[in-house]
């Protein structure tokens, strides 16, 4: 009986690591999603970030939370033809979102609002790299 009962615990001690070792070497992905890195958020106080840097091929966001409306548009004001990817976000109502098309050139694109273009706080770069 007692033979018995130690083999029992050698075996529920093995069990125990095994089932530890399992658990400790999960390659399972973190359930939170990561941070978005390619927003650009338009309020009251401005564009932010001011300047984002992105891969090639990569789009870029624009969300409008601003109590009025804005219309991004790329550098230089008025030909707006320095990133012509940049012209698909153009126009965004309050509480809007766009993305820019696909920025594939290694390049810095400026950024205005093409509403208020002198207004330092709405513009910013994207750094293609």
């Amino acid at each position: 009986m007692e033979r018995a009962a130690r083999l029992a615990r050698l075996l529920l001690g093995v069990w125990i690591c095994a089932l530890a070792v399992a658990c400790g070497n999960s390659t399972t992905a973190p359930s939170t999603p990561p941070a978005a890195t390619n927003l650009i958020t338009i309020t009251s106080s401005g564009v932010n970030p001011k300047s984002i840097a992105v891969p090639r091929g990569s789009q870029v966001t624009f969300v409008n939370n601003d109590s009025r409306t804005h219309d991004m548009q790329s550098n230089p004001h008025p030909e707006h033809n320095d990133c012509p990817e940049l012209a698909q976000v153009g126009f965004l109502r309050v509480g809007e979102s766009r993305q820019s098309g696909n920025l594939n050139i290694a390049m810095t694109c400026g950024y205005h609002d093409n509403q208020n273009e002198g207004n330092n706080l709405l513009r910013g770069t994207i750094i293609v790299e």
